[in-house]
């Protein structure tokens, strides 16, 4: 499936998955009930909006062209404004009409030299930054999985080039989600160098640059989209969908195409002390996949870990544009699983917690990060009817309970929780989600109360945004 095949403009597949064309910036927005008065500040997301090249399309959701998108709230109003992320990758597929460099899982045609070239030079890997949103100090940045983040004005979503580290820390595939400390003040991720002795490196941002926490050695990397931090540790998940790295420098097929699915190796957490760069445990157990972390921390010696996991990485395949073109096309349910890692005698235990589907997990980030969390919120499917795509939002309480907000004919997106001033409780404040209505042909900004789930307001964006991935809220307050 590596190929590009001919484009049919994409309007054989849902809205959610067409290219979105227009660049817009409206100061005010149509909106519909009550946002609250402490509501200042700004939503930044990004995700996918173009998948065509010329005449030809891409092939997967994860290759298609970062769009930003930017709500503002002020004395009661929110703006919208939406545009391309001009990185090279867009530049040349706009300008010239071809894809020059590797995506996700569509690949333009090259010869072994070109092929390693790219994945070892970063000049040549993509910076397509279509998965998520940071901020290094002042400036601010968007992510995909190649260590390449674009910078950009979060005012007029201008870009500025490539952000580039002033360090010298090696690695050709990194994480879109970066976890941030709040009572350390440091932001932290973690790069995987391939090579013939492969090596995964945590690192944390001091000053903008990635100072080195600590390594660990492995045969075959494997593909991890996230993950987990608690106060002392840095934790791996390492499902056994893995690459030889031989396949990467000599294959000829698309990036994700190279990794295979080894269930006989189980799926291995590998913690690294934050202190010493150590790594103190390296337990196993049942085979897995997951894109995302949702939360770890830490009780007496044990690592408490929720993930959405998945039976095996089939999920994958399941993202392929063309399959959003068949009618019955139906998408496993990702659970929220929790994992008891023991740093005493690697012993690991796991639990389901919500017994539904759910995708794209959000917290309250800044009180509960590293520490222990009640409420999970995240998209979701009904069982009975998994071709909806995702068509609900939820509220899922760890004690038990679990609340939903549904519309027909909708989609929403990831669910950024923004706290209230001086809140007192870990739910109070407002759940903002962009939600695609398939009938109307357009999208909504929803605002959800997070305590009760019940809908406060709704800002309307004349044209619809394709669905995305990931954002983050960022307070006047």
């Amino acid at each position: 499936m590596g190929n590009l095949e001919p484009s049919q403009s994409g309007k054989d597949r849902p809205p959610g998955f067409q290219s979105l064309a227009s660049e817009i910036d409206v100061d005010d927005l149509s909106v519909e009930g009550h946002l609250p008065e402490w509501l200042e500040g700004t939503l930044l997301r990004n995700g996918p909006a173009k998948f065509e090249v010329g005449e030809r399309r891409l092939q997967h959701w994860f290759d298609g062209f970062a769009m930003l998108h930017r709500f503002s709230f002020q004395d009661g109003r929110v703006g919208y404004t939406n545009k391309f992320l001009e990185s090279r990758a867009y530049e040349h597929a706009r300008d010239e009409g071809e894809l020059r460099f590797g995506e996700f899982a569509t690949d333009p045609c090259r010869d072994i030299f070109e092929r390693v070239f790219t994945l070892f030079s970063s000049r040549a890997q993509t910076d397509n930054a279509n998965v998520n949103i940071a901020r290094h100090a002042d400036r601010f940045v968007a992510m995909t999985e190649t260590p390449l983040p674009v910078e950009f004005d979060p005012e007029t979503l201008e870009s500025l080039g490539v952000y580039d580290y002033p360090d010298d820390l090696d690695g050709q595939l990194t994480t879109a989600h970066p976890h941030h400390d709040f009572e350390r003040g440091e932001t932290v991720n973690y790069v995987t160098q391939f090579d013939r002795q492969s090596r995964y490196t945590a690192y944390r941002l001091v000053d903008g640059a990635r100072e080195a926490i600590g390594s660990a050695t492995v045969d075959e990397p494997a593909y991890m989209h996230s993950f987990g931090l608690t106060d002392q540790y840095v934790i791996l998940a390492e499902f056994p969908f893995v690459v030889n790295p031989l396949r990467l420098r000599f294959g000829n097929r698309p990036f994700v195409e190279n990794y295979q699915w080894k269930p006989e190796r189980g799926t291995r957490f590998t913690v690294l002390d934050r202190e010493t760069g150590d790594v103190v445990a390296r337990p196993r157990t049942d085979a897995f996949f997951a894109f995302h972390h949702v939360n770890a921390y830490e009780q007496d010696n044990t690592v408490v870990i929720d993930i959405v996991t998945y039976p095996d990485a089939s999920i994958i395949d399941d993202f392929y544009l063309d399959n959003f073109a068949t009618p019955d096309a139906a998408l496993p349910g990702g659970e929220l699983s929790r994992y008891r890692l023991s740093i005493d005698d690697g012993t690991v235990t796991s639990d389901t917690l919500y017994d539904g589907i759910i995708e794209l997990p959000r917290i309250n980030y800044k009180e509960c990060n590293t520490n222990e969390h009640r409420y999970v919120y995240g998209v979701g499917i009904n069982r009975d009817a998994p071709d909806e795509f995702l068509d609900r939002l939820v509220k899922v309480d760890i004690n038990g309970s679990t609340k939903t907000w549904h519309e027909p004919s909708t989609h929403p997106g990831e669910p950024v929780f923004v706290s209230a001033p001086d809140a007192t409780r870990e739910d109070q404040g407002v759940i903002l989600s962009v939600v695609l209505d398939s009938v109307d042909d357009r999208s909504f900004l929803l605002v959800l109360d997070a305590e009760s789930f019940k809908e406060r307001a709704r800002a309307t964006v004349e044209h619809p945004i394709p669905n995305g991935f990931h954002g983050q809220f960022y307070s006047e307050h």
